[in-house]
């Protein structure tokens, strides 16, 4: 089983985690969808591959109720894992995802394939590439 964990204040990162989750499925994995508010971190420290999707927020950073402190509890355990990110954003240039994805790098994970982003309602070309990194993440 392959967790996609995810933030979605609009909608549209919860499209994303769909795409992805479809991704993994179609690629012979099973994805379990969780909202990150229904999901402590603790429970993928044993698991060695998972998702992450949260949209910008603020200044470009991740939400900071739920999915912050779960990223910050994930930095402690995440090495050697092989994770993907994905999120949408209103504004700016993707700097979030950047940010994030160095630092999950930091923390010793590997990204299973380059993070997604999508300016709002992802569209076609988004869901797409969501499905793939659930394809490569069933495949990791």
């Amino acid at each position: 089983m392959i967790y996609v964990v995810y933030y979605s204040g609009t909608g549209n990162t919860e499209a994303m985690a769909n795409a992805v989750s479809e991704g993994i499925n179609a690629a012979g994995g099973e994805a379990k969808l969780v909202p990150v508010s229904e999901l402590s971190a603790s429970a993928l420290k044993d698991e060695a591959v998972f998702a992450l999707g949260c949209p910008a927020m603020g200044a470009e950073e991740l939400e900071e109720g739920d999915m912050e402190p779960f990223v910050a509890e994930l930095e402690g355990f995440v090495s050697g894992k092989k994770i993907g990110l994905f999120g949408s954003y209103d504004w700016g240039d993707g700097e979030w995802m950047r940010t994030w994805a160095e630092r999950m790098q930091n923390a010793g994970a590997v990204l299973a394939a380059e993070p997604v982003i999508a300016n709002n309602a992802p569209d076609e070309e988004a869901l797409a590439s969501c499905k793939a990194l659930g394809e490569a993440l069933a495949k990791a």
